[in-house]
């Protein structure tokens, strides 16, 4: 897990080239999505965290977005996951 507000924006762009970063996160609200998404796009960057994969972010508790990752979270939301 990377916090946006540790790393520049140069080091941010980098990652993303590399495919390093590829799903973000609110820390406060544990949910995870993707970087496209409406709702991840507004939150406040001492907010926002970046993830590898789906698997990190599960495995630190980070529940799937309900806007994004609609089916993933209704797994979720049915205790599949």
């Amino acid at each position: 897990m990377i916090r946006h507000e540790m790393i520049t924006n140069q080091e941010l762009y980098s990652l993303l080239r590399q495919e390093k970063i590829l799903f973000g996160g609110n820390l406060n609200l544990k949910i995870y999505g993707s970087l496209r998404c409406r709702s991840g796009k507004r939150m406040k960057r001492k907010n926002r965290v970046f993830f590898k994969d789906e698997v990190e972010a599960l495995a630190r508790c980070y529940r799937p977005c309900g806007h994004c990752m609609k089916q993933a979270y209704m797994d979720w939301k049915n205790g599949s996951v």
